[in-house]
């Protein structure tokens, strides 16, 4: 049927046929004698046939390529995959200045990694992804991770005020100072140290303090300088907002460039959007008690030893300053905001002892967006302290391939940050701590 054909005729007349079918089309092209007429109406009929024949022709087509595709809900990112796969033991550490809430990852027979978080973060939003990342299950064989959450900052905490209406939060250097009771509560003699941004500053403080205790530190964004004008005013605004009780606009985007740097912030919209909803499980009083004393921190008394590289000191200059004893690991992004303040950190550690790695295509935390590149970094830093000696990169990229392929066959239904999945790593593993 044509519900509406319309041609011209020779008299240059308008001529339409409504609700036509192919037969009565036909009879009046044989009735009438009008050459042109009859010429223009077999044109439209024959470029509605071609029509309708390209459209069946694109509808098949259409079929073929979605021939066995099949559609799936997209899956919000989370932090740790599915929470039951962390096996997690949590303690609260009564100490002098405050209760410290500690999560223990792992058999606490084996050697100890003891980790601290950044601002606005905990042991949850800060290190659970990273180390329930595949390629880091055959290192954490060989430890314990001990993850000591700031007084106030694990999710679901009272505020600190509440509590106790005389209430002090630590400095950082008494922060510092508590850690002392969690290495006595589990029975630590000594530990490899973790931090990221504030909480790298604070397990630095400390090995300076209790050197013969830190076996040697992993140290992202840390900053060993007093915070400068610009910073002081941010932080500011941001406590002044946080005491009121809410979480702002403001101070959550300042918090992401503070995680993350602006080029994160622009093109990762997914871990963005996980990280701006975890903030709802932060009591917005005590981070502004904890972003308080971060902001008034006084700079790190570590210096070089310079006699030691052939240069003389001058008497006084470096009063009361120290060297870090033990060998430090620094991670940073090349768009990390916090970049120069890791060089001025570098400048201040004896090279013998440090390894400084800038990672390319990452922001402010390489945790999160280069896990592979950091796991690799670690281990080879864990190497070369004796630990883990027979762990090939070859090996593990094995358990890597073979992780990949079990999640794509859809037999481990793990991903990023989940322990599930990686069952495929566990001979390997075994095999190499029979070869120790």
């Amino acid at each position: 049927m044509y519900s509406s054909v319309v041609v011209c005729s020779s008299s240059n007349s308008i001529v339409e046929f409504l609700s036509l079918n192919q037969l009565d089309i036909e009879k009046n092209i044989t009735m009438n004698t009008e050459p042109n007429f009859c010429d223009c109406l077999c044109s439209v009929l024959m470029s509605r046939r071609n029509k309708r024949k390209r459209k069946r022709m694109a509808e098949k087509l259409t079929d073929i390529e979605l021939t066995g595709i099949i559609l799936e809900e997209t899956k919000p990112r989370t932090l740790g995959g599915d929470p039951s796969s962390v096996l997690l033991q949590e303690d609260d550490i009564e100490t002098g200045r405050g209760t410290l809430r500690v999560a223990v990852q792992g058999d606490r027979s084996k050697a100890a990694i003891i980790t601290y978080h950044d601002i606005g973060l905990n042991h949850v939003t800060n290190f659970q992804g990273f180390f329930s990342y595949g390629d880091m299950q055959p290192i954490l064989r060989h430890f314990c991770v001990y993850h000591i959450n700031a007084p106030g900052q694990h999710d679901g905490a009272l505020p600190l005020m509440q509590r106790n209406m005389k209430y002090h939060f630590p400095s950082m250097d008494e922060l510092s100072e508590m850690i002392l009771p969690v290495l006595q509560f589990y029975g630590i003699k000594h530990f490899i140290g973790f931090g990221m941004g504030a909480g790298a500053n604070i397990l630095t403080r400390f090995a300076l303090n209790h050197p013969e205790k830190v076996d040697a530190l992993a140290l992202v964004n840390c900053t060993a300088s007093v915070s400068g004008w610009t910073e002081w005013g941010w932080q500011k605004l941001n406590t002044w907002y946080l005491k009121s009780g809410s979480m702002t606009g403001f101070t959550e985007d300042y918090l992401l460039w503070h995680w993350f740097g602006q080029k994160t912030v622009d093109q990762n919209y997914d871990l963005v959007r996980m990280y701006r909803d975890t903030m709802k499980h932060i009591n917005p009083h005590n981070l502004a008690l904890f972003i308080e004393s971060y902001t008034k921190r006084t700079a790190l008394a570590v210096h070089r030893d310079l006699p030691k590289l052939g240069v003389k000191s001058t008497p006084g200059k470096n009063t009361g300053a120290r060297a870090l004893d033990c060998d430090v690991l620094l991670m940073a992004g090349d768009n990390s905001p916090h970049l120069d303040a890791m060089v001025d950190m570098n400048s201040r550690i004896d090279p013998s002892k440090t390894s400084w790695m800038k990672i390319s295509d990452c922001g402010g935390m390489p945790l999160e967006e280069a896990p592979e590149k950091v796991c690799d970094a670690f281990r080879l830093f864990l190497q070369g302290l004796g630990y883990v000696p027979f762990m090939s990169q070859t090996k593990i990229m094995e358990s890597r391939s073979a992780a990949s392929r079990a999640s794509l066959l859809g037999a481990g239904g793990g991903g990023r940050g989940s322990i599930t999945g990686t069952t495929h790593q566990t001979p390997v593993v075994q095999e190499q701590e029979a070869e120790c």
